[in-house]
């Protein structure tokens, strides 16, 4: 019992029977993903790949909790969340996910400890001490503490995306998405951003999930999801 116990508290992420179809109830209802069974244990770091319009970004966004399943379940950290409210999904999100895009959505007038700060936030609406120094931190870990006062609009893109991981992992989340994250990046900084996401992973233990194009990069993954036609296939 003790173990079965200790094998379910390690289910970060579980998606059962998941499906998800659009313009529901009309004659233009499309469904992109048909029934979904997938399961991301604490600490695995996972490619998704699969062709273009697969459901591959559908799939993530179902996982970070942007948009609702059609049909079944879905559980984050031991939560079902498929009944719970707009105000319950978006503090579940706010404490147990970090995201990073292909484009990082900085904000540009704000410098890069001003970007990760952001997500500290919360409900006391102001910055102190404790968030500066947290962000600071994370930039830190980054490698980007020479360049925590510039602002984003005068950073190169690997810096940018950098700054977005530090902000992903202000929360200290439990899972990690990264949607195409390398996709506008050289060969050089994609390789850079990459070793940095499996760095997060191995220093913290966090789940990653990684939707890339990249061959080489999924690749150097622990496991790949191959995504096709809206289901997993492998």
């Amino acid at each position: 019992m003790a173990e079965n116990s200790a094998v379910a508290n390690d289910v970060v992420v579980q998606l059962t029977g998941v499906r998800k179809a659009f313009n529901r109830g009309t004659s233009f209802e499309t469904e992109v993903l048909h029934g979904i069974d997938l399961t991301l244990r604490r600490g695995e770091f996972c490619a998704v790949v699969g062709p273009s319009g697969s459901g591959k970004s559908t799939l993530l966004n179902i996982v970070g909790l942007l948009d609702r399943p059609s049909a079944g379940t879905l559980q984050i950290a031991g939560e079902e969340t498929t009944t719970l409210d707009d105000t319950a999904l978006t503090r579940l999100r706010g404490h147990t996910i970090g995201f990073v895009f292909q484009y990082h959505h900085l904000i540009t007038a704000f410098t890069a400890l001003e970007n990760v700060v952001i997500p500290m936030l919360g409900a006391a609406g102001f910055p102190d001490a404790q968030m500066r120094e947290r962000a600071a931190q994370l930039l830190e870990s980054v490698g980007l503490t020479p360049w925590r006062d510039n602002l984003a609009s005068n950073m190169s893109g690997g810096q940018q995306q950098r700054v977005a991981i530090a902000r992903a992992l202000a929360m200290n989340p439990a899972v990690l998405l990264a949607d195409e994250p390398t996709g506008n990046l050289d060969t050089k900084s994609a390789d850079a951003v990459f070793t940095l996401l499996r760095k997060v992973n191995q220093e913290h233990g966090t789940t990653v999930l990684f939707v890339t194009h990249n061959a080489a990069l999924a690749q150097r993954c622990d496991k790949t999801i191959q995504v096709v036609d809206g289901q997993v296939i492998q």
